[in-house]
């Protein structure tokens, strides 16, 4: 992986004048009472009030607008467990081209159903037993363009508008941030975040934040290579449950992460309760685990200011009520 093939600073603000007026600048938003529980002044991201609910609208809508006509007329392709399925069903349907999404049968209901009601086919396939690609090759063969889920240049650039938003919105508020921790599942959101972030602001710690046992970007920087999951777990943050990191994003990840913290579902559940309780924000559980690693000690919070990243909303009511009822 070489420097010039990684997205850079001038492919985000490309991909923020192209998102200009399509997009939901989310807020930073603050509880007094987190606050208080951390000693610190938290400022959360909720990218669960943006468009399709998630943060891939952002980078998806990047990526089609990157294509050429003649591209976008064969029509695109995805995989997606649901919140990049939404994010290229939307773009598609903006651009008015044909999308076929390959997802998960266990995907939420909510998410599947969004996203044939924006238009596009859906094929069903096993998570555990189905190669992806394998899945959406004969679409690629006939002339779909693939829009990977992460690990591509204008998705990682599309999702760094974030950090570019952020960064302002802090400033507005008199704030210099000491950390910005971020879910992390292939790692497109942090990588993208993470170059807007260290571009203004290089003395500010990014962290990612993955599922216990799926915790692959966190041992890849242990490792300093890429490495893979062990099969066999299972995690209620169906949004991040990444095999391995992507080539790009991981490229990014290790020059410009301060360390990645695994989280269990338990804590994961307990921060979608206090989103609920103090920030009044439905948060399903892989847009919820940087919330989670707040409570994991290794980050710290005392008398420090620091942007916590929500990175999606999409979860099923019945899903919703058991997990708020166990936590």
């Amino acid at each position: 992986m070489t420097a010039t093939t990684l997205p850079g600073i001038a492919d985000i603000h490309a991909a923020a004048a192209r998102l200009s007026g399509l997009i939901v600048e989310t807020p930073l938003i603050e509880s007094a009472e987190l606050n208080k529980r951390f000693g610190g002044r938290i400022l959360f991201k909720p990218e669960t009030l943006q468009r399709t609910g998630s943060f891939k609208f952002r980078g998806a809508y990047n990526k089609l607008s990157s294509l050429s006509e003649d591209e976008r007329s064969q029509g695109v392709v995805a995989f997606s467990s649901g919140n990049h399925a939404q994010g290229v069903a939307a773009s598609a349907a903006m651009f008015g081209v044909k999308a076929v999404i390959a997802m998960p049968a266990d995907a939420p209901a909510m998410k599947i159903g969004n996203v044939r009601k924006m238009g596009a086919e859906v094929v069903p396939f096993d998570r555990f037993r189905d190669d992806r690609m394998t899945v959406v090759r004969p679409y690629i063969d006939r002339g779909m363009v693939l829009v990977p889920p992460f690990d591509d240049p204008a998705i990682i650039a599309g999702q760094g508008t974030i950090g570019l938003e952020l960064i302002r919105q802090a400033r507005a508020l008199g704030v210099s941030l000491d950390a910005v921790v971020i879910p992390c599942g292939g790692g497109g959101l942090s990588s993208g975040i993470s170059v807007a972030v260290k571009d203004a602001s290089p003395g500010t710690a990014v962290w990612a934040v993955e599922p216990e046992h799926f915790d692959d970007t966190r041992r890849s920087l242990a490792a300093g290579a890429r490495v893979s999951n062990d099969p066999g777990h299972s995690s209620i943050c169906d949004a991040i449950l990444t095999a391995e990191p992507g080539a790009i994003t991981f490229a990014i990840n290790r020059k410009n992460l301060a360390g990645a913290i695994a989280v269990s579902d338990m804590a994961t559940a307990q921060a979608m309760r206090d989103a609920m309780a103090y920030l009044k924000l439905v948060v399903e559980p892989g847009g919820c685990v940087a919330l989670a690693a707040l409570s994991s000690g290794e980050i710290e919070l005392s008398g420090k200011s620091v942007a916590v990243v929500l990175s999606g909303g999409n979860v099923d009511f019945g899903t919703y009520a058991e997990i708020m009822a166990a936590a």
